[in-house]
Formats: structure tokens, C-alpha cells, sequence
């Protein structure tokens, strides 16, 4: 038995689900519990969705029946939890307390890195988004619908960058291809995530793009959204979101960082990468990690301080970067 099937058969064979995301969620975490809650419902159980700060306002222009919570609140007692996306506990904020403290608990998500800290643990650090995982999931519980598809179709066109970047595949496409055969609306999701941009963050890629500072060549780029800055055009996190994939589409860049202040001195850092820099050995160097061409991590100093222990990383992990 594949581990696919092992946690489908889990699904079925349990009740009273708490679906957990990660610290602000994006379209993966989110679409993805979204379209599990939907489908375990169909199958006559109960489902709730826990995403800290709740769902961002750029997808709630989408239907949503099913209940999403913030906080660690739930309306029922969950007895089976399963992390969505999230590749290591401490991401579930509030809710970490709330997923171990659950009798049965499961973990589905594709970051190579993730711990295994489930019952039942499937991980594919070569999928190209959860929601690539969750379709498959969704196919073994019965016939996904397009309540089930569209999110799902939100959590995979999100996390590659609507079918841009290199973690895309041929499986990535059928998978696209066989959500959007359900008749879903995928013309306003393009429209919406894609080709649809705030005046508020035109105005925060302008100023990010102005003091943008170049390493290594010009092949590191560096980014920075200090808080005066979102305070400066009064922009929300739906005008900063995926700000990190600003940085790569400057000619020559390979590795982009995007310096993102979430409270004074306190520095996530989004680095985003070609084949050259492994993003993932980056930011493990800093206590973090993710994907191979994408990952993250948080430094706590003063914003000088925190670029240069970034970059520092980055000279470790590229053997041919030039100070």
C-alpha cells in the first residue's frame, strides 16, 4: 500500500477533522485544507479548517462553504488532526498546541525538510504544491467536484507561480488540467492572482525594486519591506503577498532574497533561486529551510546585521559567489 492510499483509507476510517495551515497561509495551505474539509464533508464527517490570521483577503473572492477559524478556538473537540503544507510544527502557530494534543494525528506536505511528525507522515519533496498531493488524496475519497477543484486549482497555480517556475511538471499540468475539466471558474483565478495588481503594491514593488542592492556579480539581489515602508502606502498583506517573487525577475538574478520586517528587527527572509544557490541549504544555515529553489528562515537583528548574515549564507552554499 502506497502512502497515499494508507492516509486515504486514515481519512475514511476517522471523524471530527481539524485541518491545520501554516503561519499566513498562502494558496497552497489554504486551497488545500479548504478542498479536504469539502470532500470529507461529502463523505457525511465533520471538518474545520485552522489557518492563523485566517484566510488572506485575496482568496476570499472565492465561495468558500466550508468553516475556517483563526486563533486555537474550534467548534467541536477534534479527534483527528491532519497539517496541511506545513513543513514543521512550530508553523501551525496557535494551532500546535491543538494538532498534538489530538488522538490521531497526520501530516501531508511536499518540503523535503519536514520532520515527520505525524502518524501517519506523506511527504513528497518533489511535488510541485500540496494541493498537487491533495488532488491525489481527493481521488481515492471519491469524485472530486468543482467546489473541491477550485481551491485546489488556487493551491497549485499559486505555488507555481501559474505554471512558471521549475518546480512544475508534466503531472503538475494533468493534475491542472483534470481539476479544471470540473467546470470550475479558472479564467478569474488566473485573472485574479495573475494579472492583477493593486495600485497600493505597484507602489511597494516600485520602491522595492529602487533600493534594490546587487551581489555576487549582480547574480544576488536584494530586497527590503521594512514596516515604514507598508505603513508609508498603507498596504495590507494582500498587497504584499508573494512579494518574494518580485526579486527573480530581474535579468541575470539567480538568487533573490526578499527582506520582509515583521516586527522591529525581526527579518523573514524569502530566497528564491535557480539552479546555482540551493535556497534550501541557505536558510538552513539560519534555522530554516523549504524547497531547492525556494525557502525561508527568520533572523532576529538589526536590518544591516540580518542581510549580511543572509548573505554570508548565500556565499556558504554557492562556492563560486565573488565578494
Amino acid at each position: 500500500m502506497n502512502r497515499i492510499t494508507e492516509l486515504a483509507d486514515f481519512l475514511r476510517a476517522h471523524d471530527d477533522f481539524a485541518l491545520f495551515g501554516h503561519v499566513n497561509p498562502d494558496g497552497d495551505a489554504a486551497g488545500s485544507c479548504i478542498a479536504l474539509a469539502r470532500a470529507l464533508q461529502k463523505l457525511g464527517k465533520r471538518a474545520v479548517v485552522l489557518l492563523p490570521g485566517g484566510i488572506p483577503e485575496l482568496y476570499r473572492v472565492f465561495p468558500c462553504s466550508v468553516e475556517v477559524v483563526d486563533g486555537d478556538k474550534l467548534p467541536f473537540a477534534p479527534q483527528t488532526a491532519l497539517a496541511v503544507d506545513v513543513s514543521e510544527p512550530n508553523r501551525m502557530g496557535a494551532g500546535q498546541a491543538l494538532f498534538e494534543t489530538g488522538p490521531h494525528r497526520a501530516v501531508l506536505d511536499h518540503h523535503a525538510t519536514n520532520p515527520v511528525f505525524g502518524e501517519i507522515c506523506v511527504v513528497d519533496g518533489e511535488a510541485a504544491a500540496c494541493g498537487e498531493l491533495m488532488y491525489s488524496i481527493l481521488a481515492h475519497l471519491g469524485p472530486i467536484t468543482a467546489e473541491m477543484a477550485l481551491p485546489l486549482y488556487v493551491a497549485v497555480s499559486t505555488d507555481t507561480g501559474c505554471f512558471a517556475y521549475g518546480n512544475t511538471t508534466s503531472n503538475t499540468h494533468a493534475v491542472a488540467a483534470a481539476l479544471m475539466a470540473t467546470g470550475i471558474d479558472y479564467h478569474t483565478v488566473n485573472k485574479v492572482f495573475f494579472r492583477t495588481k493593486s495600485r497600493k503594491r505597484m507602489q511597494l514593488e516600485g520602491s522595492m525594486l529602487s533600493t534594490c542592492e546587487f551581489y555576487d556579480r549582480d547574480r544576488v539581489a536584494v530586497l527590503s519591506v521594512p514596516i515604514s515602508l507598508m505603513e508609508r502606502f498603507q498596504a495590507t498583506e494582500s498587497d504584499a503577498e508573494d512579494l518574494s517573487a518580485l526579486g527573480g525577475q530581474i535579468e541575470g538574478v539567480d538568487c533573490a532574497i526578499t527582506m520582509r520586517e515583521l516586527r522591529p528587527d525581526v527579518w523573514k527572509m524569502s530566497v528564491r533561486t535557480g539552479d546555482r544557490v540551493n535556497a534550501t541549504r541557505v536558510c538552513a544555515l539560519l534555522g530554516g529551510g523549504g524547497h531547492a529553489a525556494a525557502a525561508g528562515c527568520t533572523v532576529e537583528a538589526p536590518w544591516a546585521v540580518a542581510k549580511a548574515r543572509i548573505l554570508a549564507a548565500v556565499a556558504q552554499a554557492a562556492p563560486d559567489y565573488e565578494s
